[in-house]
């Protein structure tokens, strides 16, 4: 579901606005980790992944579990080679102007 979603919107943006990826390290809390003063213990069962996606105030979100990685992180890939072919090129020209100025 989440790489569908993902795919819409990379077509919405295909044309003007961006899409933003996050990927973070996530242990299954839904509350905030207590302060310094009150410890708790806390042993995540695994290693998870929180890969969050959004588009203006369009915003989707998934967790994926290390059995599940590299089927995912497959899938994923063969997705953002599909949808990579709008960025835009950067200028070579301001880059050889600058190594002739410090020469």
């Amino acid at each position: 579901y989440f790489l569908t979603e993902l795919t819409r919107l990379f077509q919405k943006c295909r044309t003007s606005g961006s899409v933003v990826i996050t990927l973070k390290k996530y242990d299954g809390r839904t509350k905030p980790a207590p302060r310094k003063g009150h410890p708790e213990t806390f042993e995540p069962a695994d290693n998870k992944c929180l890969i969050r996606a959004s588009e203006g105030k369009k915003k989707i979100s998934t967790v994926v579990s290390t059995k599940e990685v590299i089927k995912f992180q497959m899938a994923y890939s063969n997705l953002l080679r599909a949808h990579m072919d709008g960025l835009k090129k950067k200028d070579k020209k301001s880059k050889s102007k600058k190594t002739k100025a410090t020469q």
